[in-house]
């Protein structure tokens, strides 16, 4: 089963609605704001502006009433990734400074603090050698969202990040199941 999500430009899932089942760069012409949004298959990626750029938000299978519930900062939706399922192994190497130099710091599993856990607040670079990660702007899963990919990240822009200020990383583990 493929994935499907549906974007709808007013709250509580009403007025014009697009509906997607992958990757779509640019949704300006089928909806010009979006309040509500419904996941019914899959993980999700949405972002802010066109091409996959500007806040990202990961969004789970389930129902999102208004554009607070899935922490929001306006009613902007222009483009959304599905988050291909992954059964395997989670790695990924931190750096201090960009182009990987600097400390390197080596996850497999969640860190709600990265100040606390490894001193490290700033990550101007990184490899995702296993698994699709979130790298979130402040401790606990809070702030901006950055989705990662596995592959090489030179500098904090790489990842659509505005500093390299990142507070906490979690593996994106809920697309485990088939589809």
């Amino acid at each position: 089963m493929m994935g499907k999500i549906i974007f709808y430009e007013g709250r509580n899932f009403e007025g014009r609605h697009y509906e997607c089942n992958g990757d779509c760069a640019d949704m300006h012409s089928h909806i010009s704001h979006c309040n509500s949004i419904r996941v019914d298959n899959g993980c999700w990626m949405a972002y802010e502006k066109p091409n996959y750029s500007g806040y990202q938000y990961m969004l789970a299978k389930g129902k999102y009433t208004d554009h607070h519930r899935w922490s929001g900062f306006n009613d902007l939706i222009r483009s959304c990734r599905m988050i291909p399922a992954y059964n395997g192994n989670y790695r990924l190497k931190l750096f201090e400074r960009t182009d990987f130099g600097g400390k390197v710091t080596e996850l497999s599993d969640d860190c709600p603090n990265l100040q606390d856990r490894f001193h490290l607040r700033d990550v101007s670079s990184c490899n995702v050698v296993e698994g699709y990660w979130i790298l979130h702007e402040h401790p606990n899963y809070r702030g901006r969202q950055y989705f990662l990919r596995p592959g090489e990240y030179n500098k904090h822009s790489d990842w659509g990040g505005m500093s390299s200020a990142i507070g906490s990383v979690r593996r994106i583990t809920a697309v485990k199941q088939a589809y």
